[in-house]
């Protein structure tokens, strides 16, 4: 019916035979991908672009567990330590003996190596093999270099979007350490 409605009016509107039924052929192909199609333009809109940062907003509480969250999707158990006591640690993502131990920096300036001092020492006390600090920022030269030297993941503001494939990497069981 749509097809023939469409065809129809297609040549009222002047268009030749093969207009007609050309665009009887494809209104109703059109009509049945358009609820999709409009879907996929809203949850467009609400994704941030990477010149959005998502984390603007966020307490440091709220960034734990935006992070969490992605740790979570990856398929992985998410332990979130408590506030104290956590020897600087504040996730705990995997199995034993591939556990990834997460230092979670909401911060707005650089991210110095007092951060990747405390997640490298904590994470032999929460039995992990591999570290990482997560940041809405960058790190400075110092963080970089202490990082490099100990074999600790760094993910900052711009890395954001592959937090979840560097979580997976790091915490699969074929990954060597160091």
């Amino acid at each position: 019916m749509i097809a023939g409605a469409a065809g129809a009016a297609a040549w009222l509107a002047g268009a030749g035979p093969a207009a007609g039924l050309a665009i009887a052929v494809l209104a109703p192909i059109v009509l049945a991908s358009a609820p999709r199609f409009l879907a996929a333009a809203v949850a467009a809109m609400r994704t941030p672009t990477a010149r959005e940062d998502p984390t603007n907003a966020m307490s440091g509480t709220e960034f734990e567990d935006y992070v969490a969250r992605i740790a979570r999707s990856t398929g992985n158990p998410v332990t979130m330590t408590s506030l104290t006591g956590d020897w600087g640690v504040d996730i705990i993502v995997g199995r034993r003996p591939h556990r990834l131990a997460i230092q979670c920096k909401r911060q707005s300036r650089p991210v110095g190596a007092a951060a990747v001092q405390q997640v490298v020492a904590g994470a032999p006390m929460q039995d992990c093999t591999r570290t990482m600090v997560v940041t809405n920022h960058d790190f400075t030269p110092a963080a970089r270099k202490l990082a490099q030297l100990h074999g600790c993941e760094l993910v900052g503001g711009a890395d954001l979007p592959r937090l979840r494939a560097t979580i997976r990497r790091l915490t699969a069981p074929d990954v060597p350490d160091g």
